[in-house]
């Protein structure tokens, strides 16, 4: 039976669902309804600083253009601030020594001129190489090795940034005033899909391609150049910040080298068996078709039906919104179970329904199947002390392949586990024909009116909640099953936690012992 049109789902579903767009948003087809108001401003912060770069560039642009061509008529100067007067720069314009060394035995400026006092000294020491230490220790001498934590490729340095180098800097050229052999070593990070993103959009907007419309090795090409390009910036910073670090063991995430060490410690671990495989749910961001890490998730909150513009979706979705649909219970006579959620588009990946084994509402339901609608799949009617009855209805739909709660409470029970969103964000199978394609949040309405039209539909409401969004791309997180490599770290916790108790290992200030205990007592 074909599913009814949008329009005769939202005459019969209630005001909730049918509320003008300004208030929820629909995403896909239908009749033209009122003017649709802009869904509310949001950018993710790596497209809000871009943005924030770009009108930068564009105001200097134009004040170029606009000095070039006379200024467009006479403006009166601004006058200064009472009682300020323009500081005097000096710059350095002494001869230098034959080897390079800034001179000494002149005069210094009446005032303080930043310019003038670090002229030609870095440059000096970098010949020098005053940062490099020997290849050899002596006997008995006192070694510090240690790495700056590496920028990020794709920007420039901060203040934060600025106080680590300063620490660092001190520590460093206070041990090789005491004697002791110093490394300090630079480099930096290609940060991931902080750098994808960036990529990606200069190769959009410079040359019309998409990371899909390159190989692997060529999009890496594409990350090595923008690296070439921007990378030397950071540099460049550090040494203006005065940094002593060893610029011969300069290096790049990326580089050959280290790709080897990674490798060759990933078979290590393995073959220690320190490392195992296993199919786990990953946050995934369909639009950067890339896994993300906990730091990149951005959870915003929601306190009722809100519009929001998905990539990749033509028009915005509205989240907020509880919908209720009934599971037909097998042999029952009309019997059913109805099933609270905020994403019945997943529905297509039940694989049974729980409840609570002291929920006197469905205690007559043990034990029973209930009839999927849409795939004729059995799906088997579970009791489960994590179930809250006071939440929605009681009930709740067992989607595996996209929640952690389910997952857990899927392998529990030993139920089959089933993905129904692909990597682009669109349903796959075994989400059923009808679908194949579909943008999950097109496939939503779609799903709510195939439910209205066989009569188990059975309303919506307003329902806060928090939303996990991706920090990069703006996208809606999906939680998708995924082959992963995972570490077994309780072995190592134990012997970190060892150190810290045995005082092998020193944490300062001493408080921070009960943190340490804390994170290795909880590492899987």
């Amino acid at each position: 039976m074909a599913a009814p049109t949008l329009a005769r789902v939202l005459t019969a579903a209630p005001r909730a669902l049918r509320a003008p767009v300004g208030k929820r948003a629909r995403c896909s087809g239908g009749p033209p309804g009122p003017p649709r108001p802009a869904a509310p401003p949001w950018d993710p912060p790596e497209r809000a600083r871009l943005r924030a770069r770009e009108q930068k560039e564009k105001r200097q642009r134009q004040r170029r253009e606009k000095a070039a061509l006379g200024g467009g008529g006479p403006q009166a100067p601004t006058p200064p601030p009472k009682g300020w007067t323009p500081k005097t720069i000096v710059e350095y314009e002494h001869p230098l020594d034959p080897d390079g060394k800034k001179a000494t035995g002149v005069a210094l400026p009446p005032a303080y001129s930043p310019r003038y006092v670090e002229a030609a000294w870095y440059s000096w020491w970098e010949r020098q190489g005053l940062f490099t230490p020997p290849a050899s220790v002596t006997e008995g001498g006192h070694v510090l090795s240690l790495v700056l934590p590496p920028p990020n490729v794709t920007g420039s340095l901060h203040v934060g940034h600025a106080l680590t180098v300063a620490l660092q800097d001190a520590l460093v050229r206070w041990r090789r005033m005491q004697g002791w052999t110093v490394l300090w070593v630079p480099g930096t990070d290609h940060a991931g899909i902080a750098t994808q993103a960036v990529v990606e959009r200069w190769l959009w907007q410079h040359r019309g391609l998409r990371r899909q419309d390159l190989t692997r090795s060529q999009f890496l090409q594409e990350v090595r150049a923008w690296k070439d390009r921007h990378g030397d910036e950071i540099l460049q910073q550090l040494r203006a910040l005065g940094a002593s670090l060893d610029w011969s063991r300069c290096a790049f995430t990326m580089d050959s080298g280290f790709s080897r060490a990674v490798a060759e410690a990933f078979v290590r671990l393995y073959e220690a068996g320190l490392i195992h495989r296993d199919r786990r749910l990953v946050t995934w961001s369909c639009a950067l078709r890339s896994a993300l890490a906990d730091v990149e998730v951005e959870p915003r909150a929601l306190p009722g039906p809100t519009a929001l513009r998905v990539p990749g979706c033509p028009q915005p979705v509205t989240f907020g919104v509880l919908v209720t649909f009934a599971y037909p219970v097998e042999g029952g006579d009309g019997l059913e179970l109805p099933v609270a959620t905020t994403r019945p588009e997943t529905m297509l990946g039940d694989v049974a329904v729980a409840v609570h084994p002291d929920d006197p509402r469905y205690t007559h339901l043990h034990g029973r199947h209930l009839r999927h609608p849409f795939t004729g799949q059995l799906l088997p009617v579970v009791t489960d002390p994590a179930v809250e009855p006071a939440r929605g209805t009681g009930a709740v739909k067992v989607t595996p392949g996209h929640s952690p709660a389910d997952l857990a409470l899927a392998r529990a029970h030993g139920l089959p586990l089933l993905s129904v969103i692909g990597d682009d964000g669109t349903m796959c199978p075994p989400g059923g024909g009808w679908l194949q394609g579909v943008h999950r949040f097109v496939a939503r309405e779609k799903v709510v009116a195939a439910l209205a039209e066989r009569g188990l539909y059975r309303g919506a409401q307003d329902h806060a909640m928090t939303l996990p969004m991706c920090s990069r791309s703006g996208d809606v997180i999906e939680y998708l099953l995924k082959s992963q490599w995972f570490l077994r770290c309780r072995e190592m916790a134990q012997r970190a936690q060892e150190a810290v108790t045995s005082g092998r290992l020193k944490l300062v200030p001493k408080f921070h012992e009960k943190n340490w205990k804390t994170w290795m007592d909880n590492i899987g």
